[in-house]
């Protein structure tokens, strides 16, 4: 049995659907291959979407017509936006979804596209075809062939789970076998490997706490949704419960480090920095007296919990102890074990900016195989080598999303430009352009391209410029429409500002700290809903209260343009310009940029040494120019 097909994507994770899902949506002819059908989009960990920078992917994912948003939205058990407190550039909206409901939202959504094949098995063996393409083997005698092929394999690449110090169990994840035969397939063409680990934390059953003890954390009441282009029915809030880990906990850890896989020595892998187990915490935290913990639902019809912030690999007996020292958890019976888990990545200098492997033309990687951590990155990821493994094969330009358009664009750049020696987890932090790469705007910014790309449906197509009309109708009533003193005083004492004496346009009112563009238009009974019109409202109010940082920002956008105007040829000998630093040289050399902009980023390139990249490339494109027109003149003569 050897089919063909013009893109294959190894690995049914949120990396691998959504790869699968671009590279069918662009007309390829697509294969998911994966060890089992029913955990597509599988949520192995935390069984939530989004936070602080990732529910900005998301929604960028949904913007280009992923899966991800409308899977959220058809889970979703508890919604919060994350940092509301603070400026709009850094909400995060976040779901605890159905850990059910998610993985069969997601498969309804893949079997809605007419050029998407499934085969369930573990892929084996890859040979390069003689011609252009792959074979990918699968075991059981099956193979197909691929002019594109996408491996998305998160944690299965030889990958091995630890329960306290002693030998780890080879899982790509728990109660799955890990990729073996694939992980030496891709090492014997030559590419370099790493190792990183990560963990998840216990479950307890929730009819053994007594919450009682708890602090409630109830979801947030407003109808938001992930999704921009679907508006699926959103299931009944279910609240989160928040409590401590204190010092009788720390002391048992303390006393066990020697027995966890991370501190005995099991585990060789570095793990993330930012979400560290409770090992971790004890260890490079001693002065903390408490660590908050938080127990979350984990469907509709269970009562299990997910103990977020307890996540380690000590041993079960352990886990089950400190568990009882958290205050309504005395107690508590514990339903799963929480466990580290150790795997390969691929050091994603490797990788252009398509997420295309440099040394195999035609293959590209996805999610946690390149040095990242989180659900909402590597379906970014999937996106973006999902479409470029499509492009390839239909002879198109590839493409590369910028720092200055998405989050995506942030982490992929920070990947292929810097490299990881932790797992990569993306943080608001990272990015330059905050303000203009908001949760609000991540249609207009990215539905267009899609659009242009062909990578959405009729039916999202309409979606799209009916919510661009509905921006440019906001922003005309805010500049059109005049409120009198008794309109909008008591709305502005509210805001504690100084009311007015004659009539004022909306625009100007909105200018004012503490006004928000959703008060003004429901009290001046705008000719659109404000509950529908969340997005454009929120676009507007950053508009006009932040309209000099924007224009900062966007200029620094022009500055990274014309830096990214100046190409670099792949072929640059990097080592022989001596008046550059032997660092920069090193470091060019191993990223090979494709522009001034990225040269800019990598570290160790210093702006001495960016000034005299420019002279050396140069010159030495004259001398190119001059060896060309001689060896022309020699073969004429």
């Amino acid at each position: 049995m050897r089919r063909r097909y013009e893109v294959v994507v190894i690995g049914g994770g949120h990396a691998g659907v959504e790869a699968a899902a671009a590279a069918a949506r662009l007309g390829c002819s697509t294969l998911l291959v994966t060890p089992d059908l029913s955990r597509l989009g599988q949520l192995s960990c935390n069984p939530a979407v989004g936070g602080v920078a990732k529910g900005i992917v998301a929604r960028e994912v949904d913007a280009l017509g992923g899966i991800m948003g409308v899977a959220t939205d058809a889970s979703r058990l508890h919604f919060r936006m994350l940092n509301r407190s603070k400026g709009p550039a850094v909400w995060g909206p976040r779901a605890q979804c159905d850990r059910g409901l998610y993985p069969r939202a997601v498969r309804k959504a893949l079997e809605a596209l007419p050029n998407l094949d499934f085969f369930q098995g573990m892929a084996s063996g890859l040979r390069l075809e003689k011609g252009e393409g792959f074979e990918v083997e699968v075991r059981g005698g099956v193979s197909f062939e691929a002019r594109s092929l996408v491996v998305a394999t998160g944690t299965f690449l030889r990958g091995k789970i630890h329960v306290g110090a002693e030998d780890g169990i080879p899982a790509g994840r728990a109660g799955e076998p890990p990729a073996v035969e694939l992980a030496e397939a891709l090492q014997a063409w030559g590419l370099e490997m790493g190792r990183f680990k990560t963990g998840t934390p216990p479950r307890v059953d929730g009819r053994t706490v007594d919450f009682g003890k708890l602090a409630v954390q109830p979801g947030d009441p407003e109808d938001f949704r992930f999704s921009h282009y679907a508006r699926v029915e959103l299931p009944d809030q279910r609240p989160c419960w928040v409590t401590w880990a204190g010092e009788a906990l720390k002391k048992l850890v303390a006393e066990n480090l020697h027995r966890s896989a991370l501190y005995g020595g099991a585990i060789s892998g570095r793990g993330p920095r930012y979400c560290p187990s409770i090992e971790d915490k004890i260890v490079r935290f001693p002065d903390v007296p408490r660590h908050q913990v938080f127990l979350e639902p984990e469907g509709l019809e269970t009562e299990e919990l997910y103990v977020n912030g307890l996540s380690t690999s000590l041993p079960a007996d352990v886990q089950q102890a400190f568990l009882r020292t958290l205050p309504g958890l005395e107690e508590c019976r514990m339903t799963k074990a929480g466990y580290a888990i150790e795997y390969d990545y691929f050091p994603p200098h490797q990788l252009h900016p398509t997420l295309e492997v440099k040394l195999i033309p035609g293959l590209f990687f996805a999610g946690q195989i390149n040095g990242t951590t989180g659900y909402e990155e590597a379906a970014g990821q999937g996106v973006v080598a999902g479409v470029n493994a499509a492009l390839r094969v239909q002879g198109r330009p590839p493409w590369v999303l910028g720092r200055e358009q998405a989050y995506i664009g942030v982490l992929i750049d920070d990947l292929v430009t810097k490299g990881v020696d932790e797992p990569y987890r993306l943080f608001t932090s990272r990015a330059e352009f905050r303000l203009l790469l908001r949760q609000d705007n991540a249609l207009q910014r990215l539905g267009p391209m899609a659009e242009e790309l062909g990578l959405l449906t009729r039916a999202q197509t309409e979606v799209l410029r009916e919510r661009v009309s509905t921006l440019e109708g906001v922003r005309r009533w805010f500049q059109g429409t005049t409120f009198t003193p008794p309109q909008v005083n008591p709305l502005l004492e509210q805001a504690g500002g100084q009311p007015i004496q004659e009539p004022a346009r909306a625009m100007e009112l909105l200018k004012r700290p503490g006004v928000r563009a959703e008060a003004l238009a429901r009290i001046g009974e705008a000719p659109f809903p404000p509950g529908q019109a969340g997005d454009a409202l929120v676009a507007v109010e950053v508009e006009v209260k932040y309209r000099g940082y924007v224009e900062r920002e966007l200029e620094r956008v022009q500055t990274l343009r014309e830096q990214a105007g100046f190409s670099l040829e792949p072929d640059l000998p990097y080592r022989d310009f001596r008046t550059l630093s032997f660092e920069a040289r090193e470091k060019l050399a191993r990223v090979r940029p494709m522009n001034l902009a990225q040269a800019a980023r990598i570290p160790g390139v210093s702006p001495a040494d960016l000034q005299n990249l420019l002279m050396e490339v140069r010159r030495w494109r004259r001398q190119r120019l001059v060896g060309a027109g001689t060896s022309g003149k020699q073969e004429e003569g």
